[in-house]
């Protein structure tokens, strides 16, 4: 099951934080963070990218819904 990450709301830099955060606790596998502005989405991408996560982003409802995916074998991975 994904992890998932609620950053409506926040402020630069908190959604990218919290994004990271939650990349780095997870290693690989999928992370949904949920986002109430496109700046924030596309702060949150380049941060997951640099990671050498995969990012697609979606609407639902209310919210952006940025979806980021990592294999296990991905880079940074024994």
């Amino acid at each position: 099951m994904a992890e998932r990450v609620d950053a409506r709301g926040l402020s630069c830099p908190q959604p990218v934080m919290l994004t990271r955060r939650a990349l780095e606790a997870a290693g690989s596998g999928e992370v949904v963070v949920a986002l109430d502005t496109i700046t924030h989405v596309q702060n949150c991408t380049r941060a997951a990218e640099k990671l050498g996560w995969q990012a697609r982003c979606g609407i639902e409802a209310d919210a952006y819904e940025l979806t980021l995916t990592r294999s296990p074998s991905g880079p940074g991975q024994a």
